[in-house]
C-alpha cells in the first residue's frame, strides 16, 4: 500500500534518512518510534506528500485517502463542536459544500439551460458523498466527539471558547469521521484523558491502515500489531506490539555484543599466536598463513552502543508520622455542584495512592484539599506531623524562570551540592551536556516538566502529590521517572491518564465517582479486575 524504496532526506545539514525502505501493507496498525528528531514527523509529511525526498521513492497509491493528525490545530471559531469536526473532515466536508451549491444553482431559474449538466454533476458528487457515508457525517461527528469526552453542553459551545486541548480533540475527531484508508496519527493521546484513550482503542468506525506516533505505552501495546523504529537514517521494521519490540532489541543488541566480543578475542587469540612465531623460521609460514585468513575474515563492526538510561536513586527522605492524611465525612461542594459527600479516606505513610475520576469528579480538588489550599465544607481532616510536601500541578513548568539555564536552575537550588550529582540527576531526566545552556523559555512543555521534576526529585520531600506528571513526557522521560519513583520512600499522591505509570507505580487506588469514593488496597489491577474497566466512565476493557 505505501512503499519507501531507497529514501534520502535531509534537514538542514542533519541527515535523516538515508538508503532507507519501508513497506506497508493494508490493514497494519504500525507504531513508529524513534529519538526526538530522528524524523517521525518528516516522514508522515513525505507520505502525505508535504515533503519530496531528495532521491528515492515515497510511493502512496493514487486515490487512496490519507486522514493526518498532527497535533496543528487551525482557527477555530464561528460554529459548534460537531459543525467544526465536520468542517475538519476533508474531502467529505468538501463534497457537502459543492452539494450545497449545486442545489442552489439547480433551483435558480437562470441555469434552466444548464439543469441537465448540473443534475449529472450533482449525480456523480452525491455518489462519492454516500460512499464516505457523507449522509451521516454530523451523527459520527456528534458519536466520535462524546468518545473524545465531549459533553452535549460541550459539543453545542463555540469552539473558539475550547481550550487548546479540547480544540485537538476537535481536530481528531475530523480526521476519525472521514473514515480514510489510511490514518496517520501524530501522538493522538496527547492532551487525552483514559475514558476518551480507551474509546479511542476501540474506534469502531475504522477499518484501515494506521501509522502512528505515541507516548501511551499502553495504547501502543493494545493498538499496534508492528514497530518502525528510525534508526540511524533507517526504518527497521518489527512484528509484534511496543512490549515485544522492546524484548527483541534488547536480545538482538545482547547477541551483537555477544557475537564481537567472541570475534576480538578469537583476534587477539591469533595476534599473541602470530606475534609469538612470525619471527621464528620453523613456524614464520604457519605464521604468515594464519594473519592471511585473519586479514580476509570479515570483521563485524562494534555495535553502536544505545543511549543508556541513567537510573537516579532518589535520597532518602525525612520521617514523617503514620498517618499523612485522614479525613471523615468530607463534604465539598462549588456553588449547586456537589463534588463529595461523606468522603472517608486514609493515607498512611509510605503508601502510594493513584486517584481515579472521571473529569469533573474532584480529582484535583481532593489534591488540593489534601495539600491545604482548599477547605472543605463539611467534614474533618486531619494531616500528619512532620510532613515536608512537595506539589507537582499543571502550572509548575510556569515558574521555572524563563532566563534560567538548565544547569543555573538546578545549581541555583542546590548551590552545594556537588556538580556530578546534579549531572546525573539531569542526565536521568534526559538532559544531555548540549542541553545544560539551554534557557527555559527555549525548552518544550515536556523539557520544561522533566527539569521541574528533576529538581523536585533531587532532594525530595517525604510527601509527593503530583498532578498528571506524565504530560508531554515521552516513553522514556516516563521510564525515567518511574525508575526514580521506585526508589522513593515517602508518600505518593497522583493523578495520571498513563495505566502503565498507574500499573506500575501506586498500590493504592482511590476512585471518586458520584460525589463518593472507593479504595482499591492492591492497587490498579485490582481496580481493572474488579470492575473490569480501565477507568470510571471507559468502556468496558476488551481481552488483551
Amino acid at each position: 500500500m505505501i512503499l519507501v524504496d531507497d529514501l534520502d532526506y535531509r534537514y538542514g545539514s542533519q541527515i535523516l534518512f538515508q538508503g532507507a525502505s519501508l513497506k506497508v501493507e493494508s490493514n497494519w496498525k504500525v507504531g513508529l518510534i524513534g529519538p526526538n528528531g530522528s524524523g517521525k514527523t518528516t516522514l508522515f509529511r513525505l507520505i502525505t506528500g508535504q515533503d519530496v525526498p531528495e532521491s528515492g521513492v515515497v510511493q502512496v497509491p493514487g486515490g487512496l485517502r490519507v486522514g493526518y493528525f498532527d497535533q496543528k490545530v487551525g482557527e477555530m471559531g464561528g460554529c459548534d463542536a460537531v459543525e467544526q469536526a465536520v468542517r475538519e473532515a476533508g474531502r467529505v466536508y468538501e463534497l457537502r459544500r459543492e452539494l450545497e451549491e449545486l442545489e442552489q444553482a439547480m433551483a435558480d431559474p437562470d441555469n434552466l439551460e444548464k439543469l441537465d449538466q448540473l443534475m449529472a454533476r450533482y449525480a456523480g458528487k452525491q455518489n462519492e458523498y454516500q460512499s464516505l457515508e457523507g449522509y451521516d457525517i454530523e451523527a459520527r461527528a456528534k458519536e466520535c466527539l462524546a468518545g473524545l469526552g465531549f459533553t452535549p453542553e460541550r459539543m453545542s459551545q463555540d469552539v473558539a471558547e475550547l481550550s487548546g486541548g479540547w480544540k485537538m480533540r476537535v481536530a481528531l475527531a475530523g480526521i476519525l469521521i472521514q473514515l480514510p484508508q489510511v490514518l496517520l496519527l501524530d501522538e493522538p493521546t496527547n492532551h487525552l484523558d483514559i475514558e476518551s484513550i480507551v474509546w479511542l482503542e476501540g474506534f469502531s468506525g475504522y477499518r484501515g491502515t494506521v501509522i502512528m506516533t505515541c507516548h501511551d505505552h499502553e495504547f501502543m501495546n493494545r493498538v499496534v500489531d508492528r514497530i518502525v523504529e528510525i534508526d540511524e537514517g533507517k526504518l527497521r521494521l518489527f512484528p509484534g506490539d511496543y512490549d515485544f519490540y522492546l524484548a527483541q532489541r534488547e536480545q538482538e543488541d545482547t547477541q551483537r555484543h555477544a557475537a564481537f566480543e567472541r570475534q576480538q578475542a578469537h583476534i587477539d587469540r591469533e595476534m599473541k599466536w602470530i606475534n609469538s612465531y612470525r619471527a621464528k623460521a620453523r613456524k614464520a609460514s604457519a605464521a604468515q598463513s594464519r594473519l592471511k585468513k585473519l586479514e580476509k575474515m570479515d570483521k563485524l563492526e562494534a555495535p553502536r552502543s544505545r543511549r543508556v538510561r541513567v537510573r537516579f536513586k532518589i535520597p532518602d527522605v525525612a520521617r514523617s508520622g503514620d498517618d499523612v492524611f485522614v479525613c471523615e465525612g468530607l463534604s465539598k461542594s462549588f456553588g449547586d455542584h456537589m463534588v463529595y459527600l461523606d468522603l472517608d479516606t486514609h493515607l498512611r505513610r509510605g503508601e502510594r495512592w493513584a486517584v481515579l475520576g472521571i473529569n469533573g469528579s474532584g480529582k484535583t480538588t481532593f489534591l488540593k484539599l489534601v495539600l491545604g489550599e482548599l477547605e472543605a465544607d463539611q467534614g474533618k481532616l486531619k494531616r500528619g506531623v512532620g510532613l515536608e510536601v512537595g506539589y507537582f500541578a499543571q502550572h509548575s513548568t510556569e515558574l521555572l524562570h524563563p532566563h534560567a539555564t538548565v544547569w543555573g536552575t538546578m545549581t541555583s537550588e542546590f548551590p552545594a551540592d556537588s556538580m556530578g550529582a546534579l549531572r546525573k540527576c539531569l542526565a536521568a531526566f534526559g538532559f544531555e551536556e548540549h542541553d545544560m545552556d539551554k534557557t527555559t523559555s527555549n525548552l518544550s512543555g515536556g523539557e520544561k516538566a522533566r527539569l521541574v521534576l528533576a529538581r523536585m526529585l533531587f532532594r525530595p520531600p517525604n510527601f509527593l502529590v503530583l498532578d498528571e506528571p506524565t504530560n508531554h513526557l515521552d516513553i522514556e522521560s516516563k521510564q525515567a521517572l518511574l525508575d526514580a519513583l521506585s526508589s522513593y520512600k515517602g508518600t505518593l499522591l497522583f493523578v495520571s491518564h498513563d495505566r502503565h505509570f498507574l500499573q506500575e507505580l501506586g498500590n493504592k487506588v482511590l476512585v471518586l465517582e458520584d460525589g463518593e469514593a472507593q479504595v482499591y488496597h492492591e492497587g490498579y489491577g485490582q481496580y481493572v479486575q474488579s470492575t473490569g474497566h480501565d477507568a470510571p466512565g471507559a468502556p468496558a476493557r476488551t481481552p488483551a
